[in-house]
């Protein structure tokens, strides 16, 4: 391997992150995560004294501390690899988990590319997918510990053949002689998460103008970024897991649509796309159906589509819920068949609901000041059955929609 991938534990005693995690790497330290691999962080007290009855206080402490980022991580990059990998604890926040990365190396790999420089790596998260679709990665963070941390995963999970891990700044790496070039800023600060995407580190005029510069490019960005920060080089693709926007991905180059809009589904890899910003969708009044698109498919401003496909119409013009009188299925929207509206009155709700003996609630809102929390504590719920209610705008007039989930 090249040399800038070898250890540089020797600089570690300078920084007490980095020598803890130093001796993590010990045949005492693995041994030590070893054992923490199933512990109950309930009883993290007791086990805190009983280890260090063997172990080194400190070793003790940070073993802990990176067997609670293993736990949390394992939501991100299932149990198999995050108990073999290691976290801080920004880079489990910030990490892109698995089935997103393997979706953004699979459309490069598709595509033929097998070198790609990372930039603001992390811990490696997007380089360990990118290797495994058999792509050639450098991997550049500026944080030493980061590098170091992102070093040993490649390592973790047999991919430092593929992985070169780089300390450096990014803004000075020449990505010339890579394929593609993937960028993804940092979005939090010490006050927590940024909106402002040149207050990114690096900002995303530097990063779209790295994108423009490379064969092809992705630029990872927070799922809320204005349409109008996104330039026309761009295909813009928001990415949902489960039903949760996760993230946009703006891309550039050969094989991708300049201007064109993306929503993607996961696990299920769907993908609704428009070539073009869609004309505004027909309002109308509320039919028997109602059909609440994926928050992918929202951001990437495709209700529109939805609308046309089902032969439907928008229930209020600033409301993102589309209803039909004939049922309609897809993977982009979970339907519902409406039973009731009712203009907005909780105790009216209450008396419908004890009437059919709902008691199973399930709340949604859109376009409504009113907490579902608050309306399941006010409604006294009782009896087998189950409903769904809709608190959100009918032409512009709070509504409450009753009904039940299509099968």
């Amino acid at each position: 391997m090249d040399r800038v991938n070898a250890s540089t534990s020797s600089a570690s005693a300078d920084d007490p992150a980095r020598a803890a995690f130093a001796a993590l790497r010990t045949p005492e330290g693995e041994q030590l995560l070893a054992e923490l691999r199933d512990h109950d962080p309930a009883d993290e007290l007791a086990t805190a004294t009983r280890l260090r009855r063997t172990y080194p206080t400190e070793l003790v402490s940070a073993a802990l501390g990176q067997a609670r980022l293993r736990q949390r991580a394992a939501a991100k990059f299932g149990a198999e690899d995050a108990y073999r990998m290691f976290f801080t604890p920004n880079g489990v926040e910030q990490a892109t988990r698995t089935s997103v990365a393997a979706h953004r190396a699979a459309r490069f790999a598709g595509l033929g590319v097998r070198s790609v420089a990372d930039l603001c790596c992390g811990i490696g998260g997007d380089a360990i997918e990118l290797a495994r679709a058999g792509i050639s990665v450098l991997a550049v963070d500026r944080d030493p510990l980061t590098v170091e941390v992102a070093r040993a995963n490649a390592g973790a999970l047999g991919l430092d053949g593929l992985i070169e891990v780089r300390c450096a700044d990014v803004t000075e790496i020449d990505a010339s002689p890579y394929d593609a070039v993937f960028v993804d800023p940092a979005r939090r600060g010490g006050r927590g998460r940024i909106f402002d995407p040149e207050a990114y580190s690096p900002p995303l005029s530097w990063a779209t103008a790295a994108a423009l510069r490379a064969p092809r490019a992705a630029l990872k960005i927070a799922p809320g970024v204005p349409h109008e920060a996104i330039g026309a080089e761009a295909e813009a693709e928001w990415i949902s897991v489960g039903g949760d926007v996760k993230e946009a991905v703006l891309w550039y180059g050969e094989g991708f649509a300049p201007g064109a809009f993306r929503a993607t589904l996961l696990p299920s890899g769907a993908t609704l796309t428009a070539p073009a910003p869609l004309p505004a969708p027909p309002v109308g009044p509320v039919g028997r159906y109602l059909y609440e698109p994926d928050g992918a498919v929202i951001r990437a401003h495709l209700v529109a589509d939805i609308v046309e496909r089902c032969g439907g119409r928008l229930v209020d013009e600033t409301i993102a819920y589309v209803t039909s009188d004939e049922p309609y299925s897809s993977p982009y929207v979970s339907g519902y068949e409406i039973t009731d509206q009712l203009p907005f009155n909780l105790k009216k709700l209450k008396a419908l609901l004890r009437e059919r003996e709902v008691g199973v609630l399930t709340v949604k809102k859109r376009g409504s000041a009113v907490e579902p929390e608050e309306v399941r504590r006010r409604m006294k719920l009782a009896g087998p059955n189950a409903a769904t209610v809709f608190l959100t705008r009918v032409a512009g007039a709070p509504t409450m929609l009753i009904g039940r989930p299509l099968r």
